[in-house]
């Protein structure tokens, strides 16, 4: 039986590699963050999507976070990774609420997707990601980070159908960016699961997810491993 200590730890666990995820985007984009006790923080402002701070442990407050991000421009936010913090008197406002995720290392079940090389490759993907709608969000320096791989499903024009961002850290794979050109989620999924399966086995996969996508990685036999809630400060 999972009890709210084992929880905690996978939200503890699935914080920290978000959190690595989010630096080493930044560091593409040349933003260096600061990781502290507390929260990982970004002294400059992120690249769309992505917070400018993380909270690491339930124990941070607003002042282990705020100090350390630009307040002086709109559009600043935080990663509330344990849903415990107040921001709204700093001006923030709930953008979104989610769920971290956790389940056990999947099997070898198939072949699953692969890896994805080079720049023109991951410009693919992230068409595909973004339905053409994104470019440069994920730059070229990002096939460089030792942690963090681009995962795809092709058809047989070579056209990026799925895709996932693998990211890891301690004994886990942090699944985040998950997509099927089609919206067949649980394809999605049970492709990305076979291909953590195959290229780190034996790792524990973790994540975040809400509404209809946090359904899908249920039945893809994750559980709910705690609430994440993520503030933004619109002036």
């Amino acid at each position: 039986m999972t009890t709210k200590s084992d929880t905690t730890g996978q939200a503890r666990e699935a914080a920290r590699n978000n959190a690595d995820w989010c630096a080493a985007l930044c560091r593409a984009h040349g933003i260096t963050g600061r990781e502290g006790p507390y929260a990982w923080t970004s002294p400059r402002r992120t690249p769309l999507y992505y917070p400018d701070a993380v909270t690491l442990t339930p124990e941070a407050s607003p002042g282990d976070v705020l100090g350390s991000i630009d307040l002086t421009a709109p559009g600043a936010s935080v990663k509330d990774s344990f849903a415990v913090l107040d921001l709204s008197d700093d001006g923030f406002e709930v953008l979104f609420e989610a769920q971290w995720i956790h389940r056990a290392a999947p099997g070898i079940t198939g072949k699953g997707w692969q890896l994805v090389h080079g720049e023109g490759e991951l410009a693919t993907w992230e068409r595909a990601w973004s339905d053409g709608g994104s470019e440069g969000l994920f730059p070229p320096a990002l096939l460089a980070e030792p942690g963090h791989s681009f995962l795809v499903e092709r058809d047989e024009r070579g056209e990026a159908t799925a895709g996932a961002v693998a990211s890891r850290s301690g004994d886990v794979v942090g699944i985040s960016n998950l997509y099927a050109v089609d919206g067949d989620q649980d394809a999605a999924w049970a492709g990305c699961l076979a291909t953590v399966a195959r290229l780190w086995p034996g790792r524990e996969v973790v994540g975040y997810e809400s509404g209809d996508d946090l359904a899908a990685a249920l039945r893809a036999g994750f559980a709910p491993a705690g609430p994440l809630r993520v503030w933004l400060r619109p002036n």
